[in-house]
């Protein structure tokens, strides 16, 4: 029995519900065990034959056997972005994904207490086993759920929608990949059940990936050819199961929108490994982009709230549970530059809450007087009340706001920042890095597509946004005296300027990508570890993770999450080999080479 199910068989029984519930281990979470364990081997999930020709008899009957595998399936897309058990996106799901590890190692948000009722964060980069395995807990699910289908022999006659969710679960391991840096691709691809396994490292899944990509992107062209009926019935199908694109919402048919999605992430992936291959990352970004990527909003994918009908995670977990807070390298990021997310009339992130009084100087902060953040890695206080733990008062965003955010799988501003550094760079990649670069700034907003005035505020600031050539000073200060004052680290502006070198014109198109990004943290730490950019505060306590990190050092990977007999000794077989090093949070990820950006 693995160590957390005691914690989770506690919870379910006495049904804690602050923060994360543990009530379903990942581990048991098959959704539907005997139809997964009938699939194993049956199928070949990376192989697509879509030239066969398809009966209309072959068509329902595949779909009449196929039947609970595409409603396990559907259930995997709402894993994605923190839903499990075929369920929304919740709160408690969502935490363990991003807001107890990759917000914080982002640098987006800082947690500002470190008691839990199922365990203690003690600092940023604490290497807390009930919280280390959150992201993996996920995809797990993902894999539970999309797996079974991909290997059941019948998919094979629907082959764009086996393409689909093959380019689905790829997807959800890039992710994964660029947490931890190796895992059991291969076999858990093919549904292989129990240990041992085997593990692969980043450049094989990221080659591995993009070769899917391309077959997935041939079996979607050919979508074209098929006869009416054949159209016809798929489309009904994509209609009913496909959760994450905007096509269905918009009366949308084709595979137009997921050719583009594909390639995305085929550019994404071109962009990742751009230091350690960059001959064969150009290859890969100017097919990516001459295939067609994402070019509008009505392109991007999400799990939108304003159609599935809740709300976003965030809310609970900043707003109710006092789980998170601002971090003041955002602040800092935001107020150097004059962000509408901290200017203007209708702010994203609202002032402190509470009075904030500095022991050491009797400095007292009214309540709603600025935006105040936390320094990443600051040793965080007990307790979820701002009467007893005065980091609560500390700045969150407006409610209004993000209730009905989108849950971004793929957003139009990060294709479009890909592509203006590929043009940095000398890629082809359609047109200018100052045209991207823009793009990218004016379609980079949090805000659901549709709420029209909180859209129109932002881009009435982005004129004079878009026109600063240097930061503003600016020096972060800590109301509550933890830490010394901090002046901004931020001194680029953001108007563009053909004349600036290639390492400045990276750092704006970083920064700007970061911004546009939130809350999406997977990305954000990746570019950041990648590049170094955006320029951060150092996080404080970093020697307090597992202790292969100083001050000054930024968390590379997550360690493997699974403790348990069986994975300890996979991962001394094969894992660390996969891996390319030790099990540390300062192991580098193949793609993470440490030489110059150029």
């Amino acid at each position: 029995m693995k160590k957390y199910q005691f914690i989770w068989t506690f919870v379910a029984v006495f049904g804690l519900t602050s923060c994360l519930d543990f009530d379903d281990p990942i581990d048991t979470l098959n959704f539907n065990q005997e139809a997964l364990e009938d699939s194993v081997y049956h199928g070949n999930p990376a192989k697509i034959d879509y030239n066969i020709e398809i009966t209309e008899a072959q068509f329902d009957n595949a779909l009449a056997s196929l039947d609970t595998y595409l409603k396990q399936a559907k259930g995997g897309q709402y894993s994605m972005r923190g839903g499990k058990n075929a369920s929304y996106p919740g709160e408690h799901a969502y935490q363990r994904q991003f807001s107890l590890g990759p917000d914080n190692y982002a640098q987006y948000t800082t947690v500002p207490h470190y008691d839990f009722m199922y365990g203690t964060l003690q600092t940023s980069y604490d290497v807390s086993t009930e919280f280390n395995g959150g992201p993996n807990s996920l995809y797990l699910l993902v894999k539970n759920a999309m797996i079974p289908l991909l290997n059941h022999p019948a998919i094979d006659s629907i082959p764009e929608m086996k393409a689909i969710y093959l380019l689905m679960f790829d997807y959800s391991t890039q992710e994964i990949t660029d947490i931890h840096g190796a895992l059991p691709y291969e076999e858990f691809l093919v549904n292989k059940q129990g240990a041992p396994f085997t593990y692969n490292g980043a450049e094989h899944i990221y080659k591995s990936i993009v070769s899917h990509i391309d077959l997935i992107t041939a079996c979607l062209r050919h979508y074209d050819s098929r006869p009416d009926w054949y159209k016809t019935k798929l489309q009904a199908l994509m209609d009913e199961n496909l959760e994450i694109s905007k096509d269905k919402y918009l009366g949308k048919t084709g595979m137009d929108s997921w050719i583009r999605f594909a390639n995305s992430l085929k550019l994404r992936i071109a962009m990742h490994s751009v230091k350690v291959e960059p001959e064969l990352a150009r290859k890969w970004a100017e097919e990516a982009v001459a295939g067609g990527v994402i070019e509008d909003i009505d392109q991007e994918f999400a799990l939108l709230e304003l159609y599935l009908g809740f709300s976003h995670p965030l809310n609970m977990i900043w707003i109710t549970w006092g789980d998170a807070r601002l971090s003041a390298s955002f602040e800092s990021l935001l107020m150097s530059l004059n962000h509408p997310y901290v200017k203007g009339d209708m702010p994203l992130f609202k002032n402190n809450s509470g009075n904030m009084v500095n022991p050491k100087t009797g400095e007292i902060l009214p309540a709603d007087t600025r935006i105040v953040g936390l320094r990443e890695g600051i040793h965080p206080g007990m307790g979820q009340s701002a009467s007893s733990n005065p980091m609560l008062s500390c700045s969150v965003f407006e409610k209004d706001d993000m209730f009905d955010a989108p849950l971004y799988i793929m957003k139009v501003s990060e294709v479009d920042f890909l592509r203006a550094e590929g043009a940095v760079r000398g890629w082809n990649m359609g047109g200018s890095a100052q045209f991207f670069y823009e793009r990218g700034i004016l379609n980079g907003y949090i805000y659901e597509r549709s709420y029209e005035e909180a859209i129109n505020n932002y881009t009435n600031m982005m004129t004079d946004y878009m026109a600063q050539t240097a930061a503003s000073p600016y020096t972060y200060h800590d109301p509550l005296g933890n830490v010394p004052d901090e002046p901004s680290v931020t001194k680029i502006g953001v108007k563009w300027d053909e004349g600036d070198s290639q390492e400045t014109k990276l750092e704006k198109i970083i920064t700007q990508k970061y911004i546009a990004s939130f809350p999406y943290s997977f990305e954000a730490w990746t570019e950041l570890r990648r590049t170094g950019y955006p320029k951060l505060f150092p996080v404080l306590n970093a020697d307090e993770g597992d202790g292969s990190l100083k001050y000054g050092d930024i968390i590379r990977r997550a360690p493997f999450p699974d403790t348990d007999d069986a994975s300890v000794a996979d991962i001394i077989a094969t894992g660390l080999d996969a891996l390319g090093g030790e099990d540390w949070q300062s192991t580098r990820i193949w793609w993470d080479v440490d030489r110059p950006n150029f």
